[in-house]
């Protein structure tokens, strides 16, 4: 039985989750025993949705979840639920949904009232204890928000079914060319993400038609990427985003699926490309992930934004420990390379930004060692099914670029460990904590997966069942067209969105994955239309290789990958 007067969250399995089991909030997990209790006794939920990295998931943590008042009314009037977004894709997917079509925009923390019913009727993401700086205080929404009388109809149909253009190729790129900006690389004008998808994208369809044109698109993205705020460049790997246009200041937080889908982007990048500081750049990643995220053969989640409830604290310098800790003439080298100045660029620290690709591996590795020594940010070690496959992808991927085979042995290492301690009686867990595995089956997870799969087994073969049993699996998640995210009891079936977020659709991951294994299966291709640019260029990417222009080699022995373009499939043809 659960005690619902007090909070529960000390007895889950989220790192996440344990970051609130302090808080005076009678807080809950998303379990079919609260929602039956919340139903039976008709009171209404705060749900909170968040990760354990979150910059502004810990602000609304010591501020308002920890205020006595907040946590009174709280406990009071509703049934407190929080979720660890990694944990949970297909809650923090339908949720967001919901609040960007009824506030334009949504982030994280994610914080939805629902109905005992769990109809969502209203959503907000960060609001303080006490009302400031013309925001408002969370208590005093929630009392409006009991007062009004709000309904929330569901759109008809998906998003695949709403009527759009029929897209090409070359029209897809002149849109993502529109949003190009061209002085400093990326897409907007704003806040900067490395977009993965539409890299990859672009990247392919240069491989394929060597339209020149689309050159400055890469080339500019990838040196601001490199050289500019997102990267570590003492450590490797890239943090989430940057905050700004020109990519200096980050968010400083660093995900898996980053150091996964950027190790792809730039190894790829390298074989088409042959610039040297690409493979540089993935190297490093390959570095940060083996320094930070793994255990055993398997990477944790993700690394903090903050330090001691400081963001980037880990990472900046001041001007007086740089001239202290290095000699003149390092010091000296060090600005020529780097931004460096008096008055620094982050809150008067310096964040290393690059001026070029120089190298300076002795000064980067002395301070590295003194940053080493600091106290580092908080670790989630949950291990997720989906994003390990990833980096699996990234590693084969990086193997195919450089010939480092050590990278394809790591590879086959994580998917050796990855369905020994996942995939039991043929079903795939989506995470695990130590040694808690958390139940319950994701299109995701099965997508990535295969997708690994897919890319070892023309190494050397070996595959076949699995790949045959991962395909049935991921088709269980398609009825009358439509792809369902999870199959979890305890909410609706949610529909998988076929749009690209911070990683690649599942639906456009089980596309790619689909399309390679068919071709070991000899399965025939369905056919593939092209979709939104910027929005679904993951599947843009496997729409492209799947109309004509995947190379298909059957042979005895493998051809060495520095031969073959990007979207060729090697088949080992039996003697």
């Amino acid at each position: 039985m659960i005690d619902f007067n007090r909070n529960n969250l000390d007895l889950g399995p989220s790192p996440y989750l344990h970051q609130h089991k302090e808080n005076p909030i009678h807080w809950q997990e998303w379990k079919m025993e609260v929602l039956e209790y919340a139903r039976l006794n008709n009171k209404p939920i705060f749900l909170s949705i968040g990760y354990s990295t979150c910059h502004w998931c810990h602000k609304m943590a010591g501020e308002t979840f920890e205020d006595k008042d907040t946590a009174e009314y709280l406990n009071e009037n509703y049934i407190s639920i929080k979720v660890d977004k990694e944990q949970r894709p297909d809650l923090d997917g339908f949720f967001m949904e919901f609040i960007s079509k009824t506030r334009g925009h949504g982030g994280w923390p994610l914080n939805v009232i629902l109905k005992p019913d769990l109809t969502p009727v209203y959503a907000l993401t960060y609001a303080p204890a006490k009302s400031r700086y013309g925001r408002p205080s969370l208590v005093s929404i929630l009392k409006e928000v009991q007062k009004m009388e709000i309904s929330y109809e569901e759109e008809e149909g998906s998003y695949e079914e709403k009527e759009k253009e029929e897209f090409s190729s070359e029209y897809i790129t002149e849109i993502i060319s529109s949003y190009f900006d061209q002085k400093y690389g990326g897409f907007g004008s704003e806040e900067k993400f490395p977009t993965h998808s539409t890299l990859l994208f672009i990247l392919n369809y240069y491989d394929v038609k060597k339209h020149k044109k689309v050159l400055p698109i890469i080339e500019k993205t990838l040196e601001s990427i490199a050289l500019g705020g997102l990267h570590d460049h003492l450590q490797g790997g890239f943090f989430r985003y940057c905050v700004d246009r020109k990519w200096r200041i980050p968010h400083f937080e660093k995900m898996l699926y980053d150091q996964a889908l950027l190790l792809w982007v730039f190894s790829n990048a390298y074989k088409v490309l042959k610039k040297e500081e690409y493979r540089m750049v993935a190297d490093k990643v390959i570095l940060c992930l083996d320094e930070t995220f793994l255990e055993g053969n398997l990477y944790y989640t993700a690394h903090d934004a903050d330090t001691l409830h400081r963001e980037g604290d880990t990472y900046v310098w001041s001007w007086e420990e740089l001239t202290k800790v290095l000699l003149p003439e390092e010091f000296k080298l060090l600005c020529d390379t780097y931004n460096i100045t008096h008055r620094g660029n982050f809150e008067g620290q310096i964040h290393l930004t690059r001026k070029n690709f120089t190298s300076l591996e002795s000064i980067e590795g002395k301070l590295l060692k003194i940053r080493k020594s600091r106290t580092q940010p908080f670790v989630d070690k949950k291990i997720i099914t989906s994003w390990n496959a990833l980096v699996g992808v990234g590693l084969v991927m990086h193997w195919r670029a450089t010939g480092d085979k050590k990278s394809l042995e790591k590879a086959r290492s994580l998917l050796k460990s990855l369905l020994e301690l996942h995939y039991q009686n043929a079903e795939l867990v989506h995470s695990s904590l130590d040694e808690g595995l958390q139940r319950g089956e994701f299109m995701g997870d099965y997508a990535s997966l295969l997708l690994l799969v897919s890319y070892l087994h023309e190494e050397g073969g070996g595959y076949i069942n699995l790949i045959k049993k991962l395909q049935e699996k991921i088709l269980s998640f398609k009825s009358e067209k439509k792809w369902i995210e999870s199959r979890n009891s305890d909410f609706r079936k949610v529909e998988a969105l076929p749009y690209d977020s911070s990683i690649p659709s599942a639906i456009s991951i089980a596309e790619l994955a689909l399309l390679r294994s068919n071709v070991f299966l000899r399965k025939p291709q369905p056919s593939m239309e092209f979709s939104f640019p910027l929005d679904c260029d993951f599947h843009n990417m496997v729409s492209l290789l799947a109309r004509g222009n995947l190379q298909i080699i059957e042979d005895e022995h493998l051809t060495p990958w520095e031969d073959l373009s990007l979207n060729t499939i090697q088949v080992n043809k039996k003697k």
